[in-house]
């Protein structure tokens, strides 16, 4: 995500399009000329966030299999070496997917946003707010506070994620065991076949 500010705008943009019609809201703020240009400027300024949403919209589906798929290459008792192959040509058909969605989603989305989003930026809003609020968006400030923005947010996610194994790998492994037991299923590494499951007699004099 490039901007911190601009998800923000279309988010709210996205809850007064979604917002039901027998809400009471605020009447529309007048229209003109000017004020659709600025519209539009505005629209221009929110690309980059439009396509950063219809890639997350491609990729959070696909991580969720992803994840599955790690847990259950962890479950197998195949060779590292095997479990490593086998990783590496998942993540090659995600490339493949991602590849193949996101400029459709991504097309989709340039669509769709200028008929669902600019509405309500023009009708909730007075020229003189968008004025304020463009001004700020293409100001030296603003380019400088959101690339800042970027790489905070990209370090300060890389050393979160890089501590997270240590705090949740063992509450996942309890987790996974208690819905194993609701299940019924064998604990993960456990040996399948009567022989497992077998309850041991004792030695005979």
């Amino acid at each position: 995500m490039r901007r911190l500010v601009a998800p923000t705008l279309i988010a709210l943009a996205a809850v007064g399009v979604a917002a039901p019609a027998a809400a009471q809201t605020p009447p529309a703020a007048p229209s003109s000329p000017a004020k659709k240009e600025l519209v539009q400027r505005l629209m221009r300024l929110q690309q980059s966030d439009v396509e950063g949403f219809a890639r997350s919209v491609v990729e959070r589906p696909a991580a969720q299999m992803m994840r599955e798929a790690g847990l259950a290459l962890q479950q197998q008792a195949a060779p590292q070496e095997k479990r490593e192959a086998q990783a590496r040509a998942i993540e090659a058909e995600v490339k493949k997917y991602v590849d193949d969605a996101y400029p459709i989603v991504r097309d989709r989305a340039l669509k769709l946003a200028p008929s669902t989003i600019s509405p309500v930026f023009e009708a909730r809003m007075t020229e003189e707010e968008l004025k304020q609020l463009v001004g700020w968006l293409e100001s030296p400030t603003a380019k400088k506070y959101q690339s800042l923005a970027v790489e905070l947010r990209n370090n300060f996610s890389q050393k979160l994620v890089a501590e997270m194994p240590a705090v949740l790998d063992p509450k996942l492994m309890v987790l996974d065991g208690k819905i194993r037991t609701i299940l019924g299923v064998p604990p993960a590494g456990a040996q399948a076949g009567p022989a497992a499951a077998a309850p041991a007699r004792p030695a005979s004099k």
